[in-house]
Order: C-alpha cells, then structure tokens, then sequence
C-alpha cells in the first residue's frame, strides 16, 4: 500500500514538473502583480513579450545555420561577420524604438520645437510601468541569444524572465544568461528561504523606516526658503533617501527571488564608502553597471584600443546611463559631470600626485560630488538645482526663511540621519562584516540577529500604518 502511494506520488511529481506547473504558477503570479500595478498594460506586456520570443527564435534559427561573410582586415586576418547579426540588429531596433517613443517623444518633440520653432503638439503617453528595466532585460535576452551565451527558452522560460515579478517594476537588471541557468536548476532549502526572508526584512525596514522618513522631511522644506544649514541637511537627507529606497528595493527583490529558489547578484556594495567616482559606480546600482558593461562598453572595444578609445568608450556609457535614467536635460546633465569625472579619473590614475593623494582627501572630494549633483538627480528643473546650491552658499537673504534648520530636522530625523550615515559607510567594512557573520554564526547570535530583523519589521509596519503612500522612486523608469 505505501509502495503504491509512493509510486503514485512520484508519478504526479514527473507530472508536475512537465507541465511546469510551478514556473506557469509563478508567471501567473507575476502578470497579476503587474495587472495590479497597471491594469491596461499587461496586455500590451503579454504581447511584448511574444514578440521578444519570436525575436529570439528568429536569431537563433539564422545562428543555427552558420552563415557568414568576410571582411579582411590585413593580408593575414579577416573577420567574420554572421547574418544574425542582422535579425540582432533589426531586433535591438524594435525593442529600443518603443522605450523611445514611451519615455523620449514629448521631449525629443520640446527639443525639435526650440530648435526649429515649430508648434508640434506634445503627445498624450503613459510609459508602461518599468519599461526601462523592460527594455534592457529584453535586449539581454537578445544578444545573449546571439553571442551563443545562451539558448532561446521556450516561451515559458522567455515569458518568466521577463514578468518576474521582484524584478520588473525596478530591477535588478538580470541578465538572461544568468536567468536561464537557474530556471531548471533552482531549488528551495529552509536556509535559503530564511536568508530570504531576511533580506526582505532588512530591505523593508531600509524602505520605510529610512528612506521614506528622510523623504517626508525633504518633502516638507521649500527648495527656494532655506538658510545655509538646511539646504546642507537637505543634501544629506536626499543623499541617504536615494541609497536606502532603491538599495532596499534591491533587498527585497533578491530577499523575494531567493525565496522562489533564484539567485540574484548583489546590487549595492555600500557605494558610500568609495574614493572616486569610478568606485562609486562599480559599487552603485551594480547590475545597470554590468548590463553596460555586456552590451555597450565592450562591444565598443572597452579598454582593449588604446586609452583615446577607452575613454570614448566611457563618456558614451554615461552619456547613455544619464538619458536612460529619464528624459530630461537634468539627467543628461548628471550623466555628462559622471563621465566627466570618471574619464578624469582614468587620465590621472597612475599620475604620482593622484596616487600619492590621501584617501581621505579622495573620499571626501567623491562624496562632496556625489552629493552636490543627485540634486541634478532629484530635480526637473536645473532652476531648482541653482536655487538650492545657491542657498547653501548663502544666497537667500535672511528675511525670507519663514523658518530654520530646527523648524524641520528634529531629534527624530537627526537620529536616523546619523543611523543611515553610519549603516551606509561603517557596516561596509571589511573587518565588521567578518566579526558579524563569526557571531551569526554562533546559535546564540543567530537567534539575536532573528529577533532584531523581526523586531525591525514589526517597526517598519508601524511605520507604513502611521505614514502616506510613498513608492519607490525607481518606480518612474
């Protein structure tokens, strides 16, 4: 009797797995989440979807046959270029074309119109929620597709790794050859769903106890009435609002992938901690780094044509990193000083002065940048950006601030300012992280560290009860 339920079971089981039922659970799962987040897109997001799958095939098929023409270089080489790389080509095209004319024609149309005086009406567009992370994961699975880094999936593999959920809305971006491996292979354990769990936590608590705290603040002080000290307090707080929204996103997203059996590479490697702007954006938002690093700045020749190229390569990749981030001049603006400082920073890097400069010295020039310009970041209007950098220097006269730094920054938001300043630069350090994890690893520290994750969760929900609706400000991309 116990042999036959047992037989029984396995067979369900094999069954179970070839259908897939639990990835056409998760798929479904992940369509309802974007159907409640957007109701009338999932549908254009269902198409997109199929048409990126036939996209695939296609190049896959064209790979398959191996075809290809010459081009000689020398008399003693020649290179190949195959004929899938015109179905890549047509493919990119298609999928970069709807990110455009989504989040770029009202201002490519305001450009158009200053330039050459016209009167063209704005278009009425509601860019579908997330097409940005979208847009890249698509082009991953393309040309991973075509380098033969990976295999066209079926439609269910195509269909999961672009509607996962954790990852849609905001990222992280996950490259299809990463994805792909882990669709089959993935698997659940009680550790791995703790360490989820826990992540999540963690990246809740950065969300609503953090960052949304220093967002209400900010959302409170006028950027035109501010003495000298509240526009510095203002930098710090939007400084540390940025890094704990998209860094806790971040947790949640891989703390929910891993508790679904996936593995998402880490996205933030305390970015605070850095001594130039280079190391700044290897430790920031590090998954939209690596995509740029797959498919523009390698494929452009990345540092292997002499330094004239190299830094090209680099001024392109900002360039493209400040206009993905938003259609405005303001991002291609905090896009052009990140390349301009990053393409410094490559000239100089070997120069005796720089190397023989204090990192104490570099760290501070880093942060003083890198604070100074999210406000490029935080504002539309460059307008604003004056206007605060300008009351940070004392350009507002006394008698117009109705009120000073103590009206908005009390004992409250200057304590979790001083928390999120020492969680996002001490906790970073190499010798606290070892002596953490050796007491979390001791049963008596692991059941501490539990309590303290849930004891914070149980907060961050209080938190989120007693506060407004604040989403993530990635959300907009």
């Amino acid at each position: 009797m116990f042999a036959d339920r047992l037989s029984c079971i396995k067979k369900l089981q094999w069954l179970f797995d070839k259908l897939r039922i639990k990835d056409i659970i998760l798929i479904v799962f992940s369509l309802g989440f974007y159907m409640w987040s957007s109701f009338d897109n999932v549908f254009r997001l269902i198409f997109y979807i199929f048409v990126v799958y036939l996209l695939g095939l296609w190049i896959q098929t064209v790979k398959s046959k191996g075809y290809y023409f010459s081009i000689h270089q020398s008399q003693t080489s020649e290179k190949r270029i195959y004929f899938c790389l015109i179905p890549l080509i047509i493919a990119v095209s298609l999928i970069t074309f709807c990110l455009i004319y989504f989040n770029y024609s009202n201002f490519l149309i305001d450009c158009w119109n200053k330039v050459f005086g016209d009167n063209i009406g704005a278009k009425s567009l509601v860019a579908p929620i997330g097409i940005s992370f979208l847009t890249f994961s698509a082009i991953s699975y393309l040309t991973d597709i075509y380098r033969g880094h990976a295999t066209a999936g079926s439609f269910i593999d195509c269909t999961l790794y672009l509607s996962f959920f954790p990852k849609i809305i905001s990222g992280p971006i996950v490259l299809w050859k990463d994805f792909q491996t882990q669709i089959k292979t993935r698997s659940l354990s009680l550790n791995a769903n703790t360490d989820g769990l826990n992540r999540t936590m963690i990246g809740f608590a950065k969300k609503i106890i953090l960052a949304d705290s220093f967002g209400a603040c900010l959302a409170q002080i006028p950027a035109s009435n501010m003495d000298q000290i509240t526009a510095f307090g203002t930098l710090i707080l939007y400084m540390l609002q940025i890094y704990y929204d998209f860094s806790g996103y971040s947790d949640i997203a891989i703390g929910i992938a891993k508790l679904f059996g996936f593995e998402f590479k880490e996205n933030f490697n305390f970015p605070y901690r850095s001594t130039s702007i280079s190391e700044f954006w290897r430790r920031w938002h590090i998954s939209l780094g690596t995509w740029f690093r797959e498919y523009v700045y390698i494929p452009l020749g990345g540092s292997r044509a002499g330094q004239r190229n190299t830094l090209r390569n680099l001024a392109v990749v900002f360039a493209l990193t400040g206009i993905w981030h938003g259609a405005g001049w303001n991002y291609i603006l905090w896009g052009f000083i990140n390349g301009a400082f990053a393409v410094t920073e490559r000239v100089v890097q070997k120069k005796k002065f720089y190397i023989k400069t204090p990192k104490a010295v570099k760290y501070t020039v880093t942060m003083i940048v890198v604070m100074l310009f999210w406000q490029l970041f935080r504002f539309q209007e460059i307008s604003d950006v004056v206007t605060v950098l300008g009351a940070l220097f004392g350009a507002t006269p006394a008698n117009s601030i109705p009120y000073t730094w103590q009206y908005y920054f009390d004992a409250r938001i200057i304590l979790f300012a001083v928390i999120g300043i020492l969680g996002a630069t001490l906790l970073g350090s190499p010798k606290l992280i070892t002596w953490y994890r050796k007491i979390a690893a001791a049963k008596i520290g692991y059941l501490l560290q539990e309590l303290v994750l849930l004891a914070l969760f149980v907060i961050a929900i209080l938190f989120m009860i007693n506060s407004t609706y604040s989403p993530f400000i990635y959300f907009q991309y």
